[in-house]
C-alpha cells in the first residue's frame, strides 16, 4: 500500500531568482494536479471496467441485465489516454521515465548538465510541438461537431483533456530544462509515493 502527502513540500527551487522561483514552484503545484488527475482516472477505469465485468456476469442470470455496458469500451479508451498523458508529467518530475544514462554517467559535471539542458529543451520542443498538434485536432473536432459512432460522445472533450495532459508535460520539461541549466535538482523524489507502515 502506498500514500502521496498532498500537501506540496519545501521548494527544492528555492536557489532561483524569484520571479522563475514562482514558475518552477507553480509548474510543481500543476505537476502534483496531474498526477493526482491520472491517479482519479486510473480509478474511474477500473471501477468501469469492474461494472462491466458485473454487468455481464449477472446478464448471465437475470434476464432483464443488460449483456454489456454499451460504453465501456469506448470510456475505458478515454480513460487510458488521459492516464497515460495525465501522469506524465509528475513521472518526468520524480525521475520515473525510463532513461538512458550511458552517456551522462560517463563525462564531466558541466557537460552532463549541458546534456541535461540539451536533453530537456528537445523534449520542451517536441512535447510543444504534440501539444498544439493535439490541441488543434481537438479545436477542429469542436469546430465540425465531431461525435463518436457508439455513444454520440463529442471528440473534441477526449481530445481536449489528452491535449491538456500533454500541455502539462510540456510546461515540466521546461521547467526542467530552466532548473538543468540553474544548477537545481532535477527531481523530487519526496513526491514519490512511499509505503505506508
Amino acid at each position: 500500500m502506498v500514500s502521496i502527502s498532498p500537501e506540496a513540500p519545501q521548494s527544492l527551487n528555492a536557489a532561483a531568482p524569484a520571479p522563475l522561483r514562482l514558475l518552477l514552484d507553480g509548474i510543481d503545484r500543476l505537476g502534483r494536479l496531474d498526477g493526482w488527475i491520472g491517479g482519479g482516472c486510473l480509478l474511474m477505469l477500473t471501477l468501469l471496467m469492474l461494472c462491466e465485468v458485473a454487468t455481464r456476469f449477472l446478464s448471465n442470470f437475470l434476464p432483464f441485465f443488460p449483456p454489456t455496458i454499451s460504453i465501456a469500451w469506448e470510456y475505458s479508451s478515454y480513460l487510458m489516454a488521459a492516464c497515460f498523458t495525465f501522469g506524465a508529467a509528475m513521472t518526468l518530475r520524480v525521475g520515473g521515465h525510463i532513461r538512458v544514462v550511458l552517456l551522462l554517467k560517463n563525462v564531466p559535471a558541466p557537460f552532463r548538465r549541458a546534456l541535461e539542458v540539451l536533453a530537456a529543451t528537445g523534449g520542451f520542443l517536441f512535447m510543444a510541438f504534440l501539444s498544439s498538434s493535439m490541441a488543434k485536432f481537438a479545436f477542429g473536432a469542436f469546430i465540425r461537431g465531431q461525435v463518436s459512432t457508439s455513444s454520440d460522445t463529442p471528440l473534441w472533450f477526449p481530445q481536449a483533456v489528452v491535449a491538456f495532459g500533454m500541455l502539462l508535460l510540456t510546461l515540466q520539461f521546461l521547467a526542467r530544462a530552466i532548473q538543468a541549466a540553474l544548477g537545481l535538482p532535477l527531481e523530487d523524489h519526496r513526491m514519490k509515493a512511499t509505503p505506508v507502515e
